[in-house]
């Protein structure tokens, strides 16, 4: 099985490649950052970055891609990993490892005009305040 699901940050706005046809091709790269930790021993491990080239080859999300994704924008992607090959200018043959996306969500992004966010059945009343805000006061307040 080859499936891979990753969370991160747009690189940098896509190039988007037409073809003759109609379709179309996006290619970025997505950065994805594993946590810092502790160990038990009280070692420091720091956060790791990993950036990973993201290939769009259906023309429909290849298209969400040109209009609403750009640098920093935070995605959920869903694909596969392939290698492939070619031969650069001297003739040497490079490898290139992608993520080939099947599924693709924007995250904490605007929504497209045309589709509204739904209003939310229940809004609360009385003294809400979000989680979070004002930690330090006392339980109960």
């Amino acid at each position: 099985m080859n499936f891979v699901v990753l969370k991160g940050n747009v690189g940098q706005d896509p190039k988007i490649t037409n073809f003759q046809d109609g379709g179309k091709v996006a290619q970025f790269t997505l950065a994805t950052t594993e946590r810092g930790y502790e160990t038990r021993d009280g070692r420091k491990i720091e956060p790791q970055t990993t950036w990973h080239n993201i290939v769009v080859k259906r023309t429909g999300l290849a298209g969400v891609c040109e209009q609403f994704v750009k640098k920093g924008t935070p995605l959920l992607i869903v694909g596969k990993i392939q290698t492939r090959q070619y031969q650069d200018n001297a003739g040497q043959t490079r490898y290139v490892t992608e993520i080939v996306v099947e599924e693709m969500e924007l995250l904490g992004a605007k929504k497209p005009e045309q589709a509204p966010a739904p209003e939310p059945e229940y809004r609360p009343t009385g003294d809400y305040r979000p989680m979070g805000a004002d930690d330090d006061l006392p339980a109960g307040f």
